[in-house]
């Protein structure tokens, strides 16, 4: 589903492969009703994605360096990139920790591959955490960008049930060009986030 040239016939132009459907629907579809409902007068106004960040901490691997590896395998699987390892930037003696231990993993998604991995969480992961009943739509930053947990990784179809080591929680924070929170809540509900109503958050 990546924006890449495959091959041609000799003499052809490459031939690109089809654009994540996704990205495609906010191309035709969905930023021209942001557009209109928002009154912009210039398509650059229209809040866009920019990147979505996948995180996890891992306070136990610094005890045990196999949990980090734990980690960084479950992201790989669920966003199809490797993770960078974040380190300890500070000794904690309390917490036995040392400068430099690893105490978590992240991912920085941009372009197809946050477009796919958005499409993935919203159609199939989100639908499958039991007595989901939608995300809360309080968890913006006040420009725009969305952070929620889960709080654990299950629900992802590329994680293999039988070969699960513990389980483990991911923040997912989406990093957008909207200028308020209406503006970010409006593209995110629009993309098929399912922020619960009122008479849920009861």
């Amino acid at each position: 589903m990546t924006d890449t040239a495959t091959a041609a016939p000799t003499g052809s132009a490459p031939i690109k492969a089809a654009q994540p459907r996704l990205k495609q629907k906010y191309r035709t579809e969905i930023a021209a009703q942001l557009k209109k409902d928002f009154g912009f007068t210039n398509v650059h106004q229209v809040p866009g994605l920019v990147k979505i960040v996948v995180n996890t901490g891992v306070g136990e691997a610094a005890r045990d360096g196999k949990i980090i590896d734990g980690a960084v395998k479950d992201l790989t699987a669920i966003t199809g990139q490797k993770p960078q390892v974040t380190n300890a930037r500070k000794s904690i003696a309390q917490f036995k920790l040392r400068e430099g231990q690893p105490i978590g993993a992240h991912v920085t998604l941009r372009g197809d591959r946050a477009w796919e991995f958005l499409d993935r969480l919203v159609t199939l992961a989100l639908p499958r955490i039991r007595d989901f009943r939608g995300l809360s739509d309080k968890q913006f930053d006040g420009r725009g960008n969305y952070t929620f947990g889960l709080t654990e990784q299950s629900m992802f179809h590329e994680i293999d049930q039988d070969k699960i080591d513990r389980v483990r929680g991911f923040d997912i924070t989406v990093v957008t060009t909207a200028k308020t929170d209406e503006e970010g809540r409006a593209l995110l509900k629009a993309l098929g986030f399912p922020f619960r109503s009122a008479e849920n958050t009861k």
